[in-house]
């Protein structure tokens, strides 16, 4: 999945939280809402010059449009590893982040598994080179 494919994937899955999603998924939606972020901040800056990081509406509608598309795909990405989204709430605890970026970063199960098929379909079976 390329970085196009991947966002459209995000918005037209947008609270779709079963189902599983592969890695190049979800870290190209974090790339996305990273550069995403960024832009507008930066549009914030230009546009309301003087106000400082106090007011930033741009960047509050950007992050509320990718709030529910970011959940559902993180949701998706631990389905993909056979593991219960609940396991997102370590993110809460002092280490938890660390836990979930190992786990963010594995291969996803291989074939199908509880949650759905292997979103890499023919490609996770073919010989790599």
């Amino acid at each position: 999945m390329n970085f196009v494919e991947a966002i459209k994937s995000g918005f037209r899955n947008y609270v779709t939280f079963s189902g599983r999603a592969a890695r190049s998924e979800y870290w190209y939606w974090v790339l996305f809402v990273a550069i995403g972020g960024a832009a507008a901040s930066i549009l914030d800056a230009a546009i309301f010059p003087g106000t400082g990081s106090d007011f930033s509406p741009i960047n509050s509608l950007f992050g509320l449009a990718v709030f529910l598309p970011g959940l559902a795909l993180a949701f998706r990405r631990m389905h993909d590893m056979d593991g219960s989204a609940w396991w997102l709430l370590i993110f809460f605890t002092v280490v938890g982040a660390f836990v979930l970026l190992y786990w963010f970063c594995q291969k996803g199960t291989t074939g199908p598994n509880r949650f759905g098929s292997d979103p890499l379909g023919i490609m996770a079976s073919a010989p790599t080179r």
